[in-house]
């Protein structure tokens, strides 16, 4: 049974991240060239948007894969946010909302934030929970030139989990969460993680699981993978996005001005508490959403 928190302001804020060092405020030079100078959080968190009931959701995410379940907050207007602990980031679920578009299928079926990759030490927990749950146990196949396996599984609401198992590694791998994203033009996607957001490029890599290479960027103990399978992709803009939190997120909505990123949702406040949030898409409408968390002296949040 989640835990759930009633509407609040402090609630609000406490959904921005698990561990963001609130108020610590990088400078912020007027010739800002990227976000990466302003990032306060040491991963990024990411969210997905899901059709239907949420209880199969919660549970596959939290009794199958073993993932924390922190508090659920109900932030009214029928609107919940279930936050998962996922290593050093939070993964988030709430409903779908309008004026997005969402498409079926897996990876290779359209544009946007089409695979989320968490990494474990063994399958054995992971059997026992497919089991518990009455689900089929995923079958694990080794991965080409590594000691990996890897088993891809689609959750409750048909969204692609990559499951991979790394034996021996050292802590910090199972702390990790890769983002894939699949994209239209790899150059152009390229650009926005490398060059706007200011993330570290990674040497690309074949992927064995999907025949085609993979760019990748870390920030911390999260990585973004690009994918792509042609121009032709339909966009699946809504069912999840990034999350960021940044020092300054009016310094990042002029730098999105400037670079002529589209400005999905203009920089709001939540009065009296200094919360400031932009929404932002990349190349193919995939949502990156920077959050600036109240400085010292606000009221804190409730644990």
């Amino acid at each position: 049974m989640q835990l759930r928190v009633k509407k609040s302001l402090y609630a609000l804020i406490l959904t921005i991240a698990v561990s963001a060092i609130a108020g610590q405020d990088a400078p912020v030079s007027p010739g800002l060239k990227s976000v990466a100078p302003i990032l306060t959080q040491p991963s990024m968190n990411v969210f997905r948007r899901f059709a239907g009931n949420a209880e199969p959701m919660y549970e596959f995410y939290g009794k199958v894969l073993g993932l924390k379940q922190l508090t659920t907050f109900d932030l009214g207007a029928r609107t919940s946010v279930a936050r998962f602990q996922a290593g050093a980031s939070e993964f988030k679920l709430s409903g779908r909302v309008p004026n997005r578009e969402y498409r079926p299928g897996g990876v290779e079926a359209a544009t946007g934030l089409r695979l989320l990759t968490f990494f474990f030490p063994s399958e054995g927990p992971l059997e026992q929970g497919f089991r518990a749950q009455g689900l089929p146990v995923p079958e694990f196949r080794p991965v080409t030139g590594s000691n990996r396996r890897s088993a891809i599984v689609n959750d409750p609401d048909g969204q692609a989990v990559e499951l991979a198992i790394f034996p021996d590694a050292p802590p910090a791998t199972y702390r990790q969460i890769e983002i894939g994203l699949t994209v239209s033009n790899i150059d152009a996607s390229r650009k926005f993680y490398r060059e706007f957001v200011g993330l570290e490029e990674l040497p690309p890599v074949e992927d064995p699981i999907y025949h085609t290479t993979k760019y990748s960027f870390r920030h911390g103990s999260t990585i973004i993978s690009l994918r792509s399978f042609g121009k032709q992709l339909p966009a699946d803009t809504g069912s999840a996005g990034i999350q960021y939190v940044v020092s300054d997120a009016k310094a990042v909505e002029d730098l999105a001005k400037a670079r002529q990123v589209r400005i999905a949702q203009p920089i709001s406040t939540l009065p009296g508490f200094g919360l400031k949030t932009v929404w932002l898409d990349d190349p193919d409408g995939i949502t990156n959403y920077f959050a600036e968390i109240g400085k010292p002296g606000k009221p804190a949040p409730p644990r």
